[in-house]
């Protein structure tokens, strides 16, 4: 058994290389028997949160690349609970998901920075015994 657990960081190794995956490391938001969902945390989608239509109205703020999983959805996490109800606490203050009025509002209001709240467009995810598996045949370590 490993140590994955929603709140730990994994990162690829050179077996993923050419794949969506090389050179990223991803923060583990949900392991259950179910499976696991996470974010990918070092690649920037290449556009604001403004140049999405349905979010013009919000100063730029940027957008990474969460994962290859419902590329069309917006996911946030933040460590402002008292600024935005509804997260779903992960570990370590983090939290996912929330009132997106108040997230936005937060942002126009720069009530919270960049190192406060991260927007993804998509998610990684795992069904169960997935991610160990891919774990114990080399492709991803435990940072």
């Amino acid at each position: 058994m490993s140590d994955l657990k929603a709140g730990i960081y994994i990162k690829s190794t050179d077996a993923l290389n050419g794949s969506f995956f090389e050179h990223t490391t991803i923060l583990l938001v949900k392991h259950n028997d179910e499976g696991s969902l996470g974010f990918v945390t070092n690649k920037p989608f290449g556009k604001s949160l403004h140049d999405l239509i349905e979010f013009n109205h919000a100063k730029p703020f940027p957008l990474m690349d969460g994962g290859p999983v419902d590329r069309e959805l917006l996911f946030v996490l933040h460590r402002q609970p008292a600024l935005i109800d509804g997260g779903e606490k992960i570990s370590n203050g983090l939290y996912l998901g929330g009132n997106m009025d108040q997230i936005i509002e937060a942002i126009n209001t720069e009530s919270v920075s960049q190192e406060e709240i991260q927007l993804f467009i998509g998610y990684c995810g795992w069904d169960a015994g997935e991610l160990q598996a891919e774990l114990e045949e080399g492709s991803w370590i435990i940072t």
